[in-house]
């Protein structure tokens, strides 16, 4: 606004002092006057060139009186430039040291962070450290502790150190003593041991789980009526035991335990099906010892009836003893599987099922050393056979080829 203002008068003063030169110049002209002696024209000139002159001057004037910085300009711009140069030198020199410091600032930050995570490992180190040392000094405590302790048992120790020297002579003294005593009670145990087999072996009456006696119960009764079964049944193996022995059946009682022939007789009077009940022998019985024995309970029923087939097997034959004595022997064995595998309860001991005369047997073998060729066996069932067995056999003999 103030500069506005200045220009408005600056206008109106220069229009002025035109008018008051042009007024000027033209009242000379018209008058004729004359300055210095100049001709009128050229006085008029001067009079137009002095105006001019008086308008620039005032109006240098004017902005001079008006503004202080139109006054700076006219007569202080040297000094201002020299003062702004030098302004600039030292903003120039300010920004510098300004970059320098922030620089300087970044490089301290930078530095304090890592002076702040260094404190802090610092911080934990010491943490850690301060926990080794309660762990060291508790340690060094259980370690005094201990110490102590292994002191007073080293005298301990000692103490009982002298009792054992001085026992280790009396024990040493004795020593030799139990080496010749030792010595004598190995030879009795060995003469005890081989007495011990010698009598084992030579009066053993019936082995481990051979069949003492065995015998069918029928099921679905009173238990009062199948443990008078059960009776029969033990007599019959104190008969069996006194063939063995040839002593009085009476004096061969048979102790079966007790839980398990409760058992037994439960779950055959419980059960639709007769049974087939075992007695073993528990263990080696030798004479002179109670007669223990286990239960075996099996249900039973028929496994071949009357005449029913078993197996046919085919062999080569080459007319000789030694191959017809394998071939029944083989037929035999194939016969008592198939039993076997059908139901019908082996003996422990031997594995057979069935029985076969001797006659039979012989007829076979020398009907088969007889043939060279191709021969079939059959086997059949002479009766009707339970899985209590035994089996009995017919065989049949069939020539396939002739060489």
């Amino acid at each position: 606004m103030y500069g506005v203002l200045l220009i408005v008068v600056l206008i109106i003063t220069g229009g002025v002092v035109a008018f008051i030169g042009d007024r000027l110049g033209t009242k000379i002209g018209k008058k004729r006057l004359s300055i210095f002696g100049l001709r009128p024209r050229h006085t008029s000139i001067v009079i137009t060139i002095f105006t001019g002159i008086c308008i620039t001057t005032l109006t240098f004037g004017v902005m001079a009186a008006a503004s202080e910085n139109v006054r700076t300009a006219l007569f202080g711009m040297e000094e201002l430039n020299r003062n702004m140069q030098k302004t600039r030198q030292d903003l120039d020199k300010a920004f510098a040291g300004l970059a320098s410091a922030q620089r300087e600032q970044e490089e301290t930050n930078a530095a304090l962070k890592q002076s702040k995570d260094e404190m802090q490992d610092l911080r934990e180190q010491q943490k850690e450290l301060e926990a080794e040392s309660q762990r060291l000094q508790e340690g060094n405590r259980l370690l005094e502790m201990e110490k102590e302790e292994l002191t007073r048992r080293n005298d301990e120790l000692a103490v009982k150190n002298g009792t054992l020297e001085q026992s280790n002579a009396s024990l040493a003294a004795s020593n030799e003593e139990l080496a010749s005593d030792n010595q004598r009670l190995e030879k009795r145990t060995e003469d005890l041991r081989q007495g011990l087999i010698s009598i084992r072996e030579g009066d053993i009456v019936f082995r481990a789980n051979e069949v003492v006696a065995s015998g069918v119960i029928r099921g679905n009764r009173s238990k009062e009526e199948v443990g008078r079964d059960f009776e029969a049944l033990a007599n019959l193996a104190s008969r069996n035991i006194s063939e063995r022995l040839g002593a009085n059946a009476s004096d061969n009682d048979i102790w079966i335990y007790q839980p398990e022939y409760d058992a037994a007789i439960a779950e055959i009077a419980g059960s639709d099906k007769d049974s087939i009940v075992r007695l073993m022998a528990a263990g080696n019985l030798l004479r002179g010892e109670p007669v223990r024995v286990r239960l075996e309970v099996y249900p039973n029923s028929i496994i071949y009836g009357k005449d029913e087939f078993i197996l046919a097997c085919a062999y080569n034959l080459r007319g000789d003893e030694d191959k017809a004595e394998g071939v029944v022997m083989d037929f035999l064995h194939q016969i008592n599987a198939e039993a076997v595998r059908k139901g019908i309860l082996a003996d422990p001991i031997s594995g057979s099922v069935g029985i076969i005369e001797g006659d039979q047997v012989y007829g076979l073998v020398e009907t088969l050393q007889s043939i060279h060729g191709d021969v079939a066996l059959s086997a059949y069932a002479r009766f009707a056979t339970d899985a209590m067995g035994p089996l009995r056999l017919n065989v049949k003999l069939e020539q396939l080829s002739n060489e």
